[in-house]
C-alpha cells in the first residue's frame, strides 16, 4: 500500500483527539478525510507529515515506516490553506524554492555570498527546466516574474501547488486548500486539481469538510467525527450505503431522510404503510429502526393516493434545475436535526421549477429500489448492503 495508517492514536494530555485510526490507500489514489471542524481530520494530516508526533500506531509510505522520521525525511509536500508563499520572492523563486534548499549549505545564510549561491541553484539548466515544466503545467508560465501579491487567489493556490509539485514527492498533503475561494473559483480548483492528480500520480491526500469536494475528487473518503473513523470507501460506497446515521446525514445534499419504522416479521411498517422486505433485507424482526431515504426516493402526490404518506409542505426552494419541498409528515418522527430538536420533516428534491407551495397537504410515495435501514437506538446500520434491492 502506498499509504497506512495502523492503530494511530493522538492525545493531548488526556484528551484524546485521534481514536485507534486505521486507513490504507493503494498507489495512485486520492485520499481525502471528510468531517466537520474539529473533527481531527487536520491534527491526522499533520501527523503524516511530520508536523505533529503520534502517541500510539504507524504511519507507513511506500512500504517504510515514517511516523519515527522529521518531516524533511518524509518525502512529503504540504499544500497549506494560507498558501504559506514569500512575499518578497517571485513566482519563480517560489516554485523552486524547495529545490533551492535541497542543496542548502551553512553559509546559505550569509547575505551576500548565500544569495548569489541561490540564485546560481535557480538558474542551473536543471532547475529551470523543472521549474519551467511545473509552470507550463499549472498555466503561470506568464507570471513566473511577478511576485504573489500581484496574484489572485486561485493564481496563488497554482503557486502553491507548483512549489508543492516540482519536488516530486511521493506523497502530496493538502489542507483544506480551497477553503479561501470564492464559489465559482474553488470549482475550476477542483477540476485543476483532479486534473493535476491524473497528470502526475502519486498519493495525495486531502483536507475538507465539504462534501462536495470530497464527492468529486475523492477515490477514497475517510469520514471523521470527534477524532474516530465512522466509515473509509469509495464516494459511490459512502453514498449509497452509509455504515450509520450520521454518515447518512452528513453526505448528500439535502442530507438522508431517515423515518421513524419498524421491522417485524420481514414487515416494514411506516405509518399507516405495510410493505416486505427483500429477502435478506435484514433481520425480519429487527424491531425500531429509522428508514433512511435519500430527497430523489420521495416524490409528491395527492394527499390520499393509495401507499403514500399524507404531510403538509413547510418549505419550497428553486435552485435552477431543481426545486427542494420539505414537507411535515402527519404522525411520523423523523431523526433529528443538527441540534438535536426532534422534528418531523423531510425533503423532496423535484425536477424543474416546482408549483407546490407552503401550507398544501400532499401525499409522498417512497420509491424502494434503494434504502437503508439503521437501529434506532444505536444509530447502526441494519442488514449491510443488502438494504438496496
Amino acid at each position: 500500500m502506498a499509504l497506512k495508517l495502523a492503530n494511530v492514536t493522538k492525545s493531548f494530555e488526556a484528551h484524546k483527539v485521534i481514536d485507534n485510526i486505521d486507513i490504507e490507500v493503494g498507489d495512485d489514489e486520492f485520499l481525502v478525510l471528510l468531517g466537520p471542524s474539529g473533527c481531527g481530520k487536520s491534527t491526522i494530516l499533520r501527523m503524516i507529515a511530520g508536523l505533529e508526533s503520534v502517541t500510539s500506531g504507524e504511519i507507513h509510505l511506500a512500504g517504510h515506516r515514517v511516523d519515527q522520521l522529521p518531516p524533511s525525511e518524509r518525502d512529503m509536500a504540504f499544500v497549506f490553506q494560507s498558501y504559506a508563499l514569500y512575499p518578497h520572492m517571485t513566482v519563480r523563486r517560489n516554485i523552486a524554492f524547495p529545490l533551492i534548499m535541497r542543496r542548502h549549505r551553512w553559509w546559505f545564510h550569509l547575505p551576500v555570498i548565500g544569495g548569489l549561491a541561490k540564485r546560481r541553484i535557480e538558474r542551473s539548466p536543471e532547475v529551470r527546466e523543472k521549474v519551467e515544466r511545473t509552470a507550463e503545467m499549472l498555466a503561470l508560465t506568464k507570471m513566473l516574474d511577478r511576485y504573489p501579491r500581484t496574484l489572485s487567489g486561485g493564481q496563488r493556490q497554482r503557486v502553491a501547488l507548483g512549489r508543492a509539485m516540482v519536488r516530486q514527492p511521493s506523497a502530496f498533503l493538502m489542507d483544506e486548500p480551497l477553503s479561501n475561494l470564492d464559489a465559482k473559483l474553488r470549482t475550476a480548483m477542483r477540476a485543476e486539481i483532479t486534473q493535476l492528480h491524473q497528470r502526475v500520480g502519486g498519493t495525495f491526500v486531502y483536507v475538507t469538510h465539504d462534501q462536495i469536494e470530497a464527492m468529486t475528487m475523492g477515490s477514497r473518503i475517510a469520514l471523521l467525527r470527534d477524532g474516530t473513523l465512522q466509515q473509509f470507501g469509495t464516494p459511490r460506497e459512502i453514498y449509497e450505503t452509509p455504515a450509520n446515521t450520521y454518515v447518512a446525514r452528513f453526505i448528500g445534499t439535502p442530507p438522508m431522510n431517515l423515518i421513524a419504522a419498524e421491522v417485524t416479521q420481514g414487515t416494514l411498517t411506516v405509518g399507516a404503510l405495510r410493505l416486505p422486505l427483500p429477502d435478506g433485507t435484514a433481520d425480519g424482526n429487527c424491531g425500531a429502526v429509522w428508514l433512511g431515504l435519500r430527497p430523489g426516493a420521495l416524490r409528491l402526490t395527492a394527499l390520499g393516493a393509495p401507499g403514500t404518506l399524507p404531510g403538509t409542505v413547510c418549505l419550497v426552494e428553486h435552485i435552477g434545475a431543481e426545486s427542494v419541498v420539505g414537507v411535515t409528515l402527519d404522525g411520523l418522527h423523523t431523526a433529528h436535526d443538527d441540534d438535536g430538536a426532534p422534528t418531523r420533516e423531510v425533503m423532496v428534491t423535484l425536477p424543474g421549477y416546482a408549483a407546490h407551495k407552503a401550507g398544501e397537504r400532499v401525499g409522498i410515495a417512497c420509491d424502494l429500489t434503494a434504502f437503508s435501514l439503521f437501529d434506532r437506538s444505536s444509530g447502526a446500520r441494519v442488514g449491510g448492503d443488502a438494504a438496496r434491492s
